[in-house]
């Protein structure tokens, strides 16, 4: 229901390249590494957004989607269930073009706010494993 495929498609091959990683650190042993990786591999990138503001993979990180200084494209939620909501609202506010959550990040409410801002969403799915699915 949150998920259907032509969203997954256009977000991933046809809203852009720069996507805003909330969650995103430098420790290795998280998934959201994994998953900037993939996504670098097929010609993403990816900004770290954390608080602590680390660097990953050469890109320099933000604490905040407003502390960064240029367009991001697709904001990808790594983070709890409950401020997943947060997050998406910060991404309509940034202007963004679409909102991803991971695998186990639900929310029906950011849902149905993000879409009526006219922003494209998928939630609990991961795009690497989509990409892949995609070829």
């Amino acid at each position: 229901m949150y998920a259907d495929a032509e969203t997954m498609r256009r977000i991933l091959l046809d809203t852009g390249d720069t996507w805003a990683m909330v969650g995103l650190s430098g420790n290795r042993a998280r998934a959201a590494h994994g998953v900037a990786e993939v996504l670098r591999r097929f010609g993403k990138r990816v900004i770290p957004v954390h608080p602590k503001a680390e660097p990953v993979h050469g890109e320099q990180g933000y604490a905040s989607l407003a502390d960064i200084p240029f367009p991001v494209d697709v904001v990808d939620v790594f983070v709890n269930s409950d401020l997943a909501g947060g997050v998406a609202d910060e991404a309509v506010a940034v202007g963004a073009k679409a909102v991803w959550f991971q695998l186990g990040v639900v929310d029906a409410e950011a849902y149905e706010r993000t879409r009526a801002a006219g922003l494209d969403m998928v939630m609990d799915r991961c795009p690497a494993i989509e990409l892949n699915s995609l070829g």
